[in-house]
């Protein structure tokens, strides 16, 4: 896939620029974007990613910085590994 222009800038979604310039209250940050990056305005604060179906509590660290927020929210869900499977019904028709 082609890159974005330089000129351009990176994209930022209005509503997270929006939250940077406000500094709104930590608790209540709520991103619905998962598509644009994390920014280094706010590291150490804990916001909530949505998944597609509820928000999902994060910790935004130094690392995280420069990556999309859908990347800290799992949108999937997790299937317990099968290790036993039971039985079955061979030969019992």
């Amino acid at each position: 896939a082609p890159r974005r222009s330089i000129w351009k800038g990176s994209f930022v979604d209005a509503f997270s620029s929006k939250m940077r310039s406000k500094r709104e209250n930590l608790s209540s940050r709520k991103i619905r974007s998962r598509r644009s990056p994390i920014l280094p305005e706010s590291v150490d604060c804990f916001v909530q990613i949505y998944n597609g179906k509820t928000p999902a509590r994060c910790k935004i660290t130094e690392g995280k910085v420069g990556h999309k927020s859908g990347e800290s929210a799992s949108a999937r869900k997790r299937k317990p590994p099968r290790t036993y499977i039971g039985p079955g019904r061979k030969g019992k028709r």
